[in-house]
This record gives structure tokens, sequence and C-alpha cells, in this order.
């Protein structure tokens, strides 16, 4: 019998792993935050349900959604970067409680790798994160509540995500006095991460982290200037700052425990 996952938040990455489950003969529901944008997606065939999640409770149909799943995945963005003074922590509880309600079994929680500090440097899973910023603390206090929950949970933590028109050199493009240039990059395409999330699924790898990061850590400013170059950009130009304090996020628990080698170049 075809197993079912849920996916809370079907935008950039939580789409095309949609469809990539759903090829592999999974039943696939997921989430948006309206009415409109759900009947949208069902037009187009996908299952998708409206669930709101705000500081004062779920809006929608959170128990429809999760009704029946063999595992949620979420992946829901805790958006602070904007300081809006969100309390994601708050948000994510009140979520929680929902997926309790449902006896979920198994959970899939999609966190990144800002719950580790610059100046932690080289970290692995067997380092504890040590946040610098108040969305990494929110981040790794909400990590907490999904992995001693009372489903069997997974944690992982991304870095920056490429893929698609999404490449951050587009976004450094031509600006100067850029920091961090010494710094490493930690990042992962997305086809990447939708393999990654498809074998702890298949392999029901529940109960652990997994940093998901590329292996490959050239620095900021060598990597982003070639990748301008590549695609026919305005150099950007990083200040000259040998002291930068820096953070490398690699991975034991994907080899060891996945077996999982890396399909796409950064």
């Amino acid at each position: 019998m075809s197993k079912t996952i849920g996916i809370a938040g079907l935008g950039w990455l939580g789409k095309p792993l949609a469809t990539a489950l759903n090829t592999l003969g999974y039943t696939v529901k997921g989430t948006v935050t309206s009415a409109e944008k759900a009947t949208a997606l069902q037009k187009k065939g996908i299952n998708a349900f409206p669930v709101e999640i705000t500081e004062t409770g779920v809006n929608g149909a959170p128990q429809g959604f999760l009704k029946d799943l063999d595992t949620l995945i979420v992946m829901i963005p805790p958006g602070l970067r904007r300081n809006t003074g969100a309390d994601y922590v708050l948000k994510m509880t009140h979520f929680l409680a929902e997926v309790e309600t449902a006896q979920v079994p198994n959970c899939i929680f999609i966190s990144s790798t800002s719950v580790y500090g610059d100046k932690q440097g080289n970290v692995t899973e067997t380092d504890l994160p040590e946040p610098e910023n108040e969305a990494g603390r929110q981040l790794k206090q909400v990590e907490q509540l999904f992995f001693t929950s009372e489903s069997n949970t997974s944690i992982v933590r991304f870095g920056g995500l490429i893929g698609g028109s999404r490449q951050p050199a587009r976004y450094l493009a031509g600006r100067t006095n850029l920091s961090g240039g010494n710094a490493p990059v930690n990042l992962i395409h997305r086809e990447d991460c939708i393999e990654v999330l498809t074998a702890i699924i298949t392999q029901e790898m529940y109960g652990h982290i997994f940093n998901a990061v590329h292996p490959y850590h050239p620095k900021k400013a060598a990597y982003y200037t070639e990748k301008a170059k590549e695609l026919g950009l305005e150099l950007p130009h990083f200040a000259e700052n040998a002291n930068t304090l820096f953070k490398q996020v690699d991975s034991v628990n994907l080899e060891s425990v996945l077996g999982y080698n890396f399909k796409k170049a950064i």
C-alpha cells in the first residue's frame, strides 16, 4: 500500500519534492497559506490544503492535511531575517500540537546551518549548535521541540540553497566592500535536497540529525567571483579582512547513516 507523505510548505523546494515523491509512487499532500493558492494547485492535480500558522493558532484545515500521514515534512521557514519580531517558536508550538493530535508517526523537520555560530569553526552533527542571532536561536528551539516530540523525527540542516534561478551570485553582483570573503561557502543544490529527503523516507531513517551541505567549501570571494563570471555578471568585490570568523559545516551522518553521495556540483 502506498505511503502518504505530507509536505508543510509547497514552495521553491516543496513543490518539486512533491513531484519527485509522487513519481516514486507515494501519495503526497501539501499545504499553502491561503484557500486561493490551494484551489489553484488542486486544479493542477496537487492535493493542497490551506493552512496558516500564526502566533495565536493554526487556521485552515490542519487536521484534514495531517490525517493518515505516514511521514510529515515540515519546511516552514522562520521568516526572521526581515526583523518582524515574529515568534517562530510560538507558531511552531501551535503546529506541533496539531501534529501530535493527528498522531503522525514520523517527521522530518527542515532546519538550516544558521543554528551554528561563526565562532564554532568546523562543525558536524556531533557539535552542539551555538547560534549567534535570534533566527538561529529560535530555530534551535524548534528543532528541540520536534526532536523530542511524539513523532519519530529527523532534523535536516540545509546549507544555502541553490538551483533553478536561485544563485546567490546574482544578489552580490557589482556590490563592493562585502565582508566574509575568506569564509567557506556552505551550499547545497535543490536536486540534492530532494534526494536527501527521499533517501530518509525510503530508508526510514528517522531519529537522526543530518547536516545537508555539499562537501566542497571554496572561499566566498573566489566562489562568487567565479560564478559571476560564468553568469556574465558584474563582479562582486570583497573587503580584505584576514581575521573573519567563519563556520564550515560538514556531515558525518549523510554518509554513515544514509550512505549518501552528492549528485550536483554547487
